[in-house]
């Protein structure tokens, strides 16, 4: 089941390998680990409000276009802001970008490089 499925209670079972691998961020040290690994190789991550249907929206779209470019050289994070909002701050603040929902930020070397949100949020944010 996707991760997508998971958060809004899909039964359905998703046997589509190619669905992202998201590393999830649960906690500040999840964050620092993310960071960490930006000084090596580009992380995008992905906040998502599990409460708000254009989240969701875009969230569902976001994972359609990964599916269709498997060559992304990129780590993939995933943060629920609502069961987790006080990372979503620290993120804000440590990072220095408002917070909005939903979200992508890519890092590269420890700092954000691109960010995007709600119908902007795009692989292109990525690749760019």
């Amino acid at each position: 089941m996707s991760l997508f499925g998971k958060i809004f209670g899909d039964k359905k079972e998703d046997n589509d390998s190619s669905l992202p691998l998201w590393k999830l961020i649960e906690s500040e040290s999840d964050l620092e680990k993310a960071i960490e690994v930006s000084q090596n190789k580009t992380v995008a991550i992905f906040k998502h409000s599990t409460r708000c249907f254009i989240s969701k929206t875009v969230l569902k779209n976001f994972e359609a276009e990964l599916r269709e470019n498997t060559n992304l050289d990129a780590e993939l994070y995933f943060l629920d802001l609502i069961a987790h909002r006080a990372v979503s701050n620290k993120i804000a603040e440590d990072l220095g970008v408002r917070h909005e929902s939903p979200q992508l930020l890519v890092l590269q070397n420890g700092t954000v490089k691109n960010s995007a949100s709600h119908q902007d949020i795009s692989i292109s944010q990525i690749t760019a």
